[in-house]
């Protein structure tokens, strides 16, 4: 058992491995793409169970050749046969052009119900745990390297498992916006940070995800869940240049499409590991909000009880 469980860990390593070979810019999300019921197997999770305890670690690259660390610690209760609670605590690393910074990121909080065969309904809030503006030698960081958006936001989705399929829709909202003050011009010429985009008193727009995916069981311990995730980001965000003009930052709306596959191991009934991972398809032209992957994967430990 120990050597059968050694090698399906092994192959979901060299899978993820094989994954991180795709180029591209864009799979990210503000967030709620992994949140509870928004990805594959949260729905049954805690079938059974009153409490579902998960631990994950995320590694990715992102632009400007900056290399991402990231932890996520969860808690799911149920508080009766409909309506369960969770509590997601996060954190973030970035390394990249001579700068590291870490910090916690956000606290997101949420409930889900059911609506009969409509499936459950999510809603939450992401409470930032900082606002964006850590500084460096005196001057603002661009969004790159803070450890949050700094916003807080309204968390509003459905999921729903039919048949092998996973739906899910949802909306991420920003209610209140983050500090940043970071001004490119401000860096000297030949810093890498003068390429970045502005972000001086940051607005940040809305995100609407969809996501649709499709267990695939191998036996009864392991099964593969790909899918395709686009976020479709609800308008261009904006800066306030030195003028004190607000500046619309063209090619930040729209569409990015990302593939995604989730290879699920059960260890027992109260044990399991998940390897997720994703890589652009479709991207848009701008980033400014720091979040731009070119590839990302997360292990993730989950334990019921």
């Amino acid at each position: 058992m120990q050597n059968k469980s050694l090698g399906l860990i092994m192959m979901m390593i060299g899978l993820s491995a094989l994954i991180y070979t795709a180029r591209g810019q864009g799979c990210s999300d503000a967030g709620f793409c992994t949140l509870g019921n928004f990805k594959p197997n949260g729905l049954d999770s805690t079938s059974g169970f009153k409490n579902e305890l998960k631990l994950g670690l995320s590694f990715g690259r992102a632009d400007h050749s900056i290399t991402i660390f990231g932890t996520h610690l969860d808690y799911q209760r149920m508080l009766n046969k409909k309506l369960s609670f969770s509590a997601r605590l996060t954190s973030l690393s970035q390394s990249g052009n001579g700068i590291s910074a870490f910090g916690f990121s956000d606290l997101f909080l949420s409930a889900d119900y059911p609506a009969g065969t409509i499936g459950k309904i999510t809603l939450g809030f992401k409470l930032p745990l900082n606002d964006a503006s850590k500084i460096k030698k005196n001057l603002p960081l661009p969004m790159d390297y803070q450890s949050s958006l700094g916003t807080l936001d309204l968390l509003l989705g459905i999921s729903r498992v039919w048949n092998k399929f996973h739906l899910a829709l949802a909306l991420q909202q920003p209610l209140a916006q983050n500090q940043n003050e970071f001004a490119a011009e401000d860096y000297p010429a030949g810093s890498a940070l003068k390429k970045f985009q502005t972000t001086n008193r940051f607005r940040r727009r809305g995100d609407l995800m969809a996501r649709v995916s499709y267990s695939i069981p191998l036996n009864n311990q392991f099964k593969i869940t790909p899918g395709l995730l686009p976020v479709i980001h609800l308008g261009k965000d904006q800066y306030t240049d030195r003028e004190g003009l607000e500046r619309a930052i063209d090619g930040s709306q729209g569409l990015t499409l990302n593939g995604t596959v989730h290879f699920d191991y059960e260890i027992n009934n109260n044990h399991s590991l998940q390897l997720n991972a994703g890589v652009p398809f479709i991207v848009r032209k701008e980033r400014p909000d720091g979040l731009t992957r070119s590839f990302i994967a997360t292990l993730e430990y989950r334990r019921t009880f």
